[in-house]
């Protein structure tokens, strides 16, 4: 459901959806419940439901913040390991300069297969979150048939060999750490202490009564809307791939690497 929200809707789009509709339901609930009860508005009650809400509200905001700073971190986390295996084929390309033309081609050749399949075949895998490990396996082979085919003889290619191929292994464990995180999620535990905190805390303010049903209803609001921006937070952070606020692949499309995309480029500027 999430990724399809993500997939489907702007973060303009989905905060309206999420921020908006909690808090519209919130007021429906609150305007109900003093019409079923109009004693409310008295405030017999409002000691013990502001100890009930404070004590209920630090729970969640605990638990809001510790989810929304693992989410950010993830994401940050995501976005570190693209570039570097992104860093790590550039720098494989820029290495293999060293190399005869002919073993420089082959490299490079395997390099923009690789590149090419990350964007436009595992890419749009992701963003549905399928980790399929099997669409740039058959390119990393290729990168490490092309870099195993040669034999340096110089000593500047054996340095430049040996650097190459410690970048393409390090490109290999990158790959495998972006495949696992393009996976995952928010564990059902924390979605449902998500989800299961904001149906208490809101109700709970239905029951805290004020005269001015203006002022309750800017209470009830106010509140509504502050969990439903954490709520949206958690459900934009949530899967790093998907979304407007995903993970760009642009540094498979920059620096030694650009040069794998300029036929793309000419064909979308000739359309």
């Amino acid at each position: 459901m999430t990724l399809w929200l993500l997939n489907h809707l702007g973060t303009l789009t989905l905060a309206l959806v999420i921020v908006g509709g909690t808090v519209l339901a919130a007021l429906a609930g609150s305007v109900l419940l003093r019409r079923r009860h109009p004693g409310l508005a008295d405030g017999e009650h409002n000691d013990m439901v502001g100890v009930v809400l404070g004590m209920f509200g630090a729970i969640y905001g605990i638990i809001l913040a510790f989810v929304i700073v693992t989410l950010w971190t993830q994401m940050e986390n995501t976005q570190n390991v693209v570039a570097a295996e992104a860093t790590g084929v550039a720098l494989i390309v820029r290495d293999a300069r060293a190399f005869p033309p002919a073993d420089q081609a082959r490299v490079n050749a395997a390099a923009d297969g690789y590149v090419h399949a990350v964007v436009e075949v595992q890419w749009p895998l992701m963003r549905e979150g399928a980790a399929d490990y099997s669409v740039t396996g058959a390119k990393l082979e290729a990168l490490y048939d092309a870099l195993q085919a040669y034999e340096p003889v110089t000593e500047s290619q054996k340095i430049f060999y040996a650097q190459a191929a410690s970048k393409l292994d390090d490109v290999a464990g990158q790959r495998r750490a972006r495949l696992t995180m393009a996976g995952q999620q928010l564990p059902p535990l924390l979605q449902v202490l998500a989800v299961g905190g904001a149906l208490v805390i809101i109700p709970l303010t239905f029951l805290y009564g004020m005269r001015s049903r203006r002022m309750q209803l800017l209470f009830v609001g106010a509140v509504a809307a502050l969990i439903g921006f954490s709520l949206l937070l958690v459900v934009v952070l949530d899967r790093p791939f998907a979304g407007e606020l995903s993970v760009s692949p642009a540094p498979y499309q920059e620096g030694a690497l650009a040069q794998f995309w300029e036929h793309t480029r000419e064909g979308s500027a000739v359309r």
